[in-house]
């Protein structure tokens, strides 16, 4: 078993744990890291090992509440994608309640199209059965205002910490596979993305568990 497979495992056991004392009511879990730690691989697995035991999972991806290219225009942001003041930070936090709460029959969700750098509206469905949501994202810790708001509403968190070396080198590699040329992957990443995931490793909250994905 590979260390992001033991990493997963270990999560899922705990939100099964966290579920089980929670008398069954519904557990958020929170993966957090800077873009390009694996954060979003480790979600994903999380999700499919607590399926694979019977517990109904979802996944819920902050970058769903990226503001639309148009609004990051008018604010002047376009550039800085990806940076903690182009999210709906109030947004996300009155849908992670909504999630907590389980009151609604099925809860519609945005999710990020990166192909085209875009949410899509209600890209997702949480149905009421789901008994553990499996939250990632960059800003999920912050401990900026309004962000510092969110880590309460978790029943656990963790954060994915990388090296910058890695970090930069994984970022070059993901702008690669859009076909991009060398002058817009090195602007992409050492003036926004790279920038972004410091700031994310310096600014974040202790989680619950920290896990190195070197």
């Amino acid at each position: 078993m590979s260390r992001i497979d033991e990493n997963a495992s270990e999560i899922a056991r705990v939100a099964a744990e966290r579920l089980s004392q929670n008398g069954g009511k519904r557990v958020l879990i929170a993966i957090a890291g800077a873009p390009g730690s694996g954060k979003s691989t480790l979600a994903e697995k999380v999700v499919h090992g607590l399926s694979g035991d019977r517990i109904n999972a979802a996944l819920l991806p902050m970058d769903g509440y990226h503001y639309d290219d148009i609004v990051l225009e008018q604010m002047g942001r376009r550039p800085f994608k990806g940076a903690i003041d182009t999210f709906d930070a109030h947004g996300f936090r009155r849908m992670l309640e909504r999630l907590k709460a389980n009151q609604d029959d099925v809860v519609a969700v945005p999710v990020f199209d990166r192909s085209i750098e875009i949410a899509r509206a209600g890209g997702s469905l949480i149905p009421q059965s789901t008994d553990v949501v499996v939250c990632e994202g960059n800003y999920l810790l912050s401990l900026q205002p309004p962000w510092d708001r969110l880590k309460p509403i978790f029943d656990f968190t963790v954060f994915v910490d990388v090296s910058e070396d890695n970090l930069r080198k994984r970022l070059q590699d993901r702008w690669r596979t859009y076909g991009l040329d060398p002058k817009e992957i090195n602007r992409k990443v050492e003036e926004n993305d790279l920038p972004n995931g410091l700031a994310i490793r310096l600014g974040s909250a202790e989680p619950d568990r920290r896990i190195d994905n070197n």
